[in-house]
């Protein structure tokens, strides 16, 4: 038995961890309906558009376009990931994110549910090639670019 307070216990809810590599089969479930043109926080290793911006480039201050790939280090500033997000579909893209399900932030209040549609993904995915699900449950936020109605 594992006692609350232990190493083991807290690791499962820190935030310690920011990189996690996106599981293939999200990527391909999703490549019919979104033909990624960019991928927005990567390495040549792990991309999954034919752009890329890692981490040497600073993707929060480089311009996203066309349909964006975005799993953002999941750390304390994914409020600012997803901001960049949300100004990046006004401008007329497509970004669609790869989250932590969060529903009790304020990133998530504030920025996800007004703007994005939300689709939980069943189960935990395992990041990285890991041999364990995640520690949390996750989501996708999709930024869609405005649509003009005209009567």
């Amino acid at each position: 038995m594992i006692k609350v307070g232990t190493t083991l216990n807290r690791s499962l809810f820190a935030s310690g961890r920011k990189e996690w590599t996106t599981p293939f089969q999200i990527i391909e479930a999703l490549r019919t309906e979104f033909p990624f043109t960019l991928d927005a926080a990567a390495s040549p290793e792990n991309t999954v558009g034919r752009r890329f911006i890692d981490i040497e480039n600073d993707a929060l201050s480089q311009t996203w376009s066309g349909v964006v790939w975005c799993n953002p280090p999941y750390g304390r500033r994914v409020d600012r990931w997803l901001a960049k997000g949300a100004e990046s579909a006004e401008a007329g893209a497509t970004v669609v994110f790869l989250l932590p399900a969060r529903t009790d932030t304020a990133w998530f209040h504030e920025i996800v549910l007004p703007r994005a549609e939300v689709r939980f993904l069943r189960g935990r995915l395992r990041f990285g090639g890991s041999s364990n699900g995640a520690p949390f449950p996750s989501m996708l936020a999709i930024f869609h670019p405005p649509t003009e109605f005209k009567l």
